[in-house]
Parts: structure tokens; sequence; C-alpha cells
């Protein structure tokens, strides 16, 4: 790379190399940009109002009922869709500065969907896709210094999203207040559903319906979000560790097995967004003790194994594509250094096949014989993106630049973008999912151009639907409180809890991690060695250092440091 940048500036020794830089953001941008117009402009030509896009025959498909339901069961007979890709776009819509779509989207929303519906549907998917995706862009609707909205506008996006959140509250009417993972939006929990649900399904909730207790004024939402969060954490083992998946109405693990991957991933991620959001300082608690127990019983080097929740003993050595979503929340607690060596290890095996796979066995180093597929997942743009923001390091623009030329020579197809069945033949699926709109291609975008950003804090639910940080939903805390493990500022003779995180810094990039008043900053990264005077007999006596997120070792003489870096 720098010889060909070399050979380029004697070439054209006007050029400077800012400008080259902003010349190429500027062409990827334009190719990110041409990408989603392809996915858009298709499914609005061949499968709009449905769910979904078939790009190989130019048709549709109603999938809301169809995902996460992998049997294919009691799907509805005369469900139309919900128009589910169009409410999945319009935030891209706005990210890419097409307000005038967005707002003809809005319209037509207002105006013709309606989730009085027989249809059985999944309460987590629908949650992240059609109500975080009218409580987004309510948000971004109602922006009064932006006016993405010229005409008049009702608040009737809130109005669908709060009409779907109260046909999601009969599904957590259990003995444990943990929700069922199906239920009809316009006849409640079926009889003889299933009981089974995934920690996912679970403890990912809180952030969509939440937003929609703070917008509407209507705490039954976040009540029944959060009671089961609290329920969910409270079925933790010992290790801090949670399995996959759990029964509603026992309250009972039925798969003790997890990892960062499937059925877990957005567990973990809501908790500290969550805490972002809100304020809440239960929600860092929480996650840093999960956080601390996935580094301790999952981390193997530079990959993530699965483990038994009760012993730790790892129990399936595989990747998965959603577990590529990880690095990106390392980057939010500060957790720089680790984020990239992970990131770097699915990058690789993305250049292997030239997308990711679904499953990667890591121990025979192949995919796995029957999960060969790569559905256009977001995971790893999204990470780069993180990674980027927190380095500004060109080599993450070259990742995402490798990411969109793969997605064009390999998924585009005349009618849209498709899922790949095999990556190791590349064969096609006929179906563009509707986060290809919603996340894939917006932090392609954003990697190359986050003007959109400028000036503004948001998160992004587990979708990539922004959700605005408003001082206003955070909750106060006592000014004399002060938590374990973490440090305080003040600011305006207030104390304010302060972390790595909040401070947006990494500990280990920093020559001095004090605060001003010769705190030290301690990263969410931090384990404490097992006792009070670093004594030790082995290794595993010794946790993690605190400043520079390092493996602490126990020495000859029977004390712990940072003896293999000195």
């Amino acid at each position: 790379m720098i010889r060909w940048l070399i050979v380029f500036l004697l070439l054209s020794p006007t050029t400077s190399m800012s400008e080259l830089s902003a010349k190429r953001r500027r062409r990827m941008s334009d190719k990110v940009r041409k990408m989603f117009y392809h996915a858009y402009d298709n499914y609005m030509t061949y499968a709009f109002p449905h769910d979904e896009l078939k790009p190989m025959t130019k048709s549709f498909t109603n999938s809301l009922s169809e995902l996460g339901n992998l049997k294919l069961e009691n799907l509805p007979r005369e469900y139309n869709g919900t128009a589910l890709t169009l409410v999945e776009s319009l935030s891209s819509l706005v990210i890419l500065g097409n307000n005038t779509e967005f707002e003809k989207a809005v319209m037509w929303l207002s105006e013709n969907l309606s989730f009085d519906v027989d249809a059985r549907i999944n309460l987590f998917e629908c949650n992240i896709r059609l109500l975080g995706g009218l409580v987004s862009a309510h948000i971004l609707a109602t922006d009064s210094t932006n006016r993405f909205i010229q005409g008049t506008y009702n608040n009737q996006l809130l109005v669908l999203a709060q009409d779907l959140g109260q046909r999601f509250l009969p599904a957590f009417n259990t003995p444990t207040g943990l929700p069922y993972a199906w239920i009809n939006l316009k006849y409640g929990v079926m009889e003889n559903e299933t009981t089974e649900t995934s920690t996912s399904g679970c403890g990912s909730l809180i952030l969509e319906m939440g937003a929609l207790s703070r917008l509407t004024g209507d705490a039954r939402f976040e009540h029944a979000a959060l009671n089961a969060l609290h329920k969910l954490w409270g079925m933790r083992s010992s290790l801090n560790l949670l399995g996959t998946t759990l029964d509603v109405v026992t309250g009972e693990w039925i798969e003790y097995s997890s990892g960062i991957g499937a059925g877990v991933d957005s567990f973990y991620e809501y908790l500290i967004k969550a805490h972002i959001l809100f304020g809440n300082e239960e929600f860092w608690r929480m996650f840093q003790s999960a956080y601390l127990a996935v580094q301790k019983y999952f981390r193997y080097g530079s990959w993530y194994h699965e483990a038994d929740m009760r012993t730790g003993r790892a129990t399936y050595w595989q990747l998965t594509s959603l577990q590529a979503f990880w690095p990106g929340v390392q980057v939010l607690v500060g957790d720089v250094a680790a984020a990239n060596l992970t990131h770097r290890e699915f990058f690789y095996v993305w250049k292997k096949f030239g997308v990711l796979p679904e499953r990667y066995l890591l121990d025979h180093q192949i995919v796995h014989p029957t999960e060969k597929y790569y559905p256009l997942r977001p995971e790893l743009a999204e990470s780069t993106y993180y990674l980027y923001q927190a380095t500004k390091d060109p080599w993450y623009m070259e990742v995402g630049e490798a990411i969109v030329n793969s997605l064009n020579l390999h998924t585009k197809v005349e009618g849209g973008f498709a899922s790949v069945r095999d990556v190791t033949t590349m064969q096609l699926e006929d179906h563009q999912h509707s986060f290809f709109l919603a996340e894939t291609c917006k932090y392609l975008y954003l990697l190359f151009d986050d003007s959109p950003l400028v000036g503004r804090n948001y998160i992004f639910t587990t979708e990539g639907h922004p959700l605005p940080v408003l001082s206003d939903w955070h909750e106060r805390l006592p000014d004399t409180y002060t938590p374990h493990n973490l440090t305080s500022i003040k600011i305006n003779t207030q104390k304010k809890q302060a972390s790595a995180m909040s401070m947006q810094v990494c500990p280990a990039n920093l020559l001095n991690p004090r605060h001003d008043d010769g705190q030290e900053i301690e990263s969410v990264c931090h384990v404490p060695d097992a006792r009070d005077d670093h004594r030790c007999l082995t290794d595993d006596d010794c946790g993690i250092d605190s400043t520079n997120c390092r493996r602490r070792s126990c020495s000859s003489a029977g004390y712990c440091g940072l003896w293999l870096f000195i």
C-alpha cells in the first residue's frame, strides 16, 4: 500500500495525501450509495409493500413470520406483508441525505401500515426490525434542527410503534416475566405455544421498548423489558455466564453451552448500550461482570469459543458470523487493542472465502458442513466502522473497501443483492434481507462518510437504527454514589460517573492513564489478582492489568505482575 502511494505521488506531485484520502473516501461512499439504491430501488419496484425482495426472480417474500422460524411452522395464510424493508430503510435514507424519499416513505406508512394482522411473529426479530425502525424514524422525523420532513408530521410513526408495543405486552404474561419468543400480532399468545426462547430474545428488548416508554410516557414497555432482563440476569451461573436457550414458564435453562454468537450476542450489546442510552449504572455493573466472564472463559487468544455456563469448560471451537459484532462492543468500552486483534481474525476468514461463512470450525480450520451460507450480514462492517472511528487508522478503510468489492463481485445481481448459499462455491440464494439496507450499507457508508453524524450523539441498535443519547433520558445518581472499580470526575461541581468508555479513551493507548487529579483510569477489561497481596502459585492466580488490558503472570518468586513485558 505504501509503495503504491509513493508511485502515485511521484506521478501526481500536486496531490496531497489528505486529498488522496478524501478522493478515495468520496469514491467509496458513492459506491456504497449506489449499492444501497440498487437494493432499495429493486425492492420498491418488485417487492414493495411486501416484506423482502427476492432479487434473482425479481419477486417478493412476506417473510416476517419466517424470521427466526427455522422449521417454518404456523405460517399465516392471508398475511401480505408490513413493508418490512421500507421500515428498515428509513434511517438509512436520512443518513444518505434523501429527505424527500424519507418523507414519502413516512407518509405512506402513516396511511397504510397496520399491525392488526393474523401473523405469528418472533418477538425479538419484530422488536429490533419494526419497533426499532419506527421509533428511530419517529425521532428523526421530529428533529426540529434538521427538518428531515418539510410537511406536516403528527407523530404517526410513534402511534404505529405504540400500537405494536402494546401487541407485544401479552408475551410477557408468564410466571417468570420472561417473554414468549412467539406471539400473534392479532390474537396474542397462541394455545400450546412453545415456551422455549433464547437469551437474546429475553435480554435484547430494552433499547427499543425503553425508548418507546420515554417517548410515550407509558412505562409498561420499559418495565416489561427491564423485568425480563432482571430475571435473566438472576439466572446466571456463579461464573457470571448465561446459557443460550431457556424455558419462560419454568425459568430453567435448556442449553447450558453459550458464547458471544447466535442466541446470546445482543444480550451483551444491549447491556452496554442501555447504560449509554439511559445512564443507569446498573446496566454498567451487569455488563462489566458479564464482560469479565466472557474474557475469562470464552476467549482463547484472539478467538472466542463456546463454554458450559456451569463449569466454564470449552464446548465448541467455532467462529460464527454473528460474533463479528464483538469488536464493536469492545470499542465502546475502550478495549481497542483486543477489538483490533479479534477483528483481524474475522477479516482473515473473510479474505479466505470472499465473504464470511455462517459457521467456521476453528479446530479444523474448515467451514461447517451444513452452515456454509452468508446472508449479507453486517457485523464485520459494523466493527470495522467502530474501529475506524476509534483509531482513524486508514487500514480499516481498506477493510471496508475489500468488503464492498466482495459484495459487488459475489452477491450483486440485476434485481438487487442475493445471499450466498455456499461460500465455497458462491452459489446464490434468492433473498435480500432487510438488514442489508438497515445495517450493511449504512455502516459501510458511514465508514467512508461520517458527516451525517457530525455534531450528533447516537447509539445504534442491534439492527442499526440510531437512537439519540439525550440527557433527559438519563437517570440522575446521588452525588455520593461511587461504584466499585470506577472513578469520578467533577464537572460544574457535580460528580458524574466516569470510566474508560464514558471518557472515550482506551487506557492501553495512553502514556499516562490518569485523571488530572492523579487517579488511574481503569478499563472494563480489568480482572483483579486472586489475592489482595498479589501472591500466586500459578498464572491462573493472576488477573488482567487495569491500564493496558494485558494478562499478568506469576513470577518464580510467587508474585503477579507484567513480567512478560519487562
